[in-house]
């Protein structure tokens, strides 16, 4: 590869990875231990990549698909791009593969022994939101959150060596809530892809047509609406809660961290009188670290 060229693929890596910094809640935060920090930011790096194929946010340029080996006529093809993301992840497991942020992950998969099945969901997920654009039922939606959310939570159990049957289920209800959630603040964005992540059982229910989520502002029904689906986040991340109390040291602070960000993007969706249409409702700093205390303290 010429010089020109690494440049071009380092920066592809560090645009990718500079995403960390507008997640709701903190990927790898300075007080975790530097192998943790490495590991977890390489977790990262796949989750963000696929994401940004499927919604198909890839760095102007076709770098991503070049590195891919997908061809220039192809490269606008997101089930290609995924299809070639899938081999490229398979090798990790068993030789050398080609995109950066998937050689970055390698050592991580090798230390911490990972699997391939996490990995694979967060693609399916992705695949998924190319031939679906609707969900009919919450429980529909959920099944996709433990394609599309709960392999993360999995995944970061694994990389700190903390995995329980318990631990895992506790983390599956935070994955899914923190996904709902992040549905709720992007309700705007992801009717700009033709995606609608409220279930339509639900919207009956408000009676909220498509239409009602087009506006600038949202109306009474949208907003009682996002409500709804807002308490149902809740009741899902007090679920998952006690997985906070189960660890100690750093990694309750990080997974603290974790169900605070779902809290507070909770609240500042309700601050925001649940109009979530003129853009993502985002919770402030001084909002985030009040509920880590909060949720370290074992309160609601």
């Amino acid at each position: 590869m010429t010089q020109a060229g690494t440049a071009r693929t380092g920066e592809t890596e560090r645009g990718t990875l500079d995403k960390a910094a507008g997640e709701n809640f903190p990927v790898a935060p300075f007080f975790l231990p530097q192998a943790w920090r490495d590991d977890l930011m390489a977790v990262y790096g796949f989750a963000r990549l696929v994401d940004d194929i499927g919604d198909g946010d890839l760095a102007p340029g076709g770098a991503d698909a070049r590195l891919l080996g997908v061809s220039p006529e192809e490269a606008e093809d997101r089930l290609v791009l995924l299809d070639a993301f899938e081999a490229d992840l398979r090798r990790v497991f068993d030789s050398t593969p080609h995109h950066p942020l998937l050689r970055r992950l390698q050592p991580t998969v090798r230390r911490a022994d990972l699997t391939p099945e996490p990995f694979l969901g967060l693609i399916a997920a992705n695949r998924q939101d190319q031939l679906i654009k609707r969900y009919e039922t919450y429980d529909d939606l959920v099944a996709y959150c433990e394609l599309s959310a709960n392999p993360v939570g999995r995944l970061v159990l694994s990389v700190t060596g903390t995995s329980t049957p318990e631990r895992i289920r506790r983390s599956d209800s935070v994955c899914t809530a923190l996904q709902i959630v992040e549905h709720l603040q992007d309700v705007a964005e992801d009717l700009g892809r033709d995606r609608i992540y409220l279930p339509a059982e639900d919207m009956k229910r408000f009676h909220v047509q498509e239409a009602d989520l087009a506006p600038a502002t949202a109306g009474a029904s949208v907003r009682a609406l996002v409500a709804y689906e807002a308490e149902r986040a809740l009741h899902l991340l007090n679920e998952g809660t006690p997985l906070v109390g189960s660890v100690h040291g750093r990694l309750k602070l990080l997974l603290a961290g974790f169900v605070a960000g779902g809290r507070a993007a909770i609240r500042a969706i309700a601050a925001a009188e649940y109009d979530v249409l003129p853009g993502p409702p985002k919770p402030g700093k001084l909002q985030l670290l009040r509920e880590v205390g909060v949720t370290l303290r074992g309160e609601g």
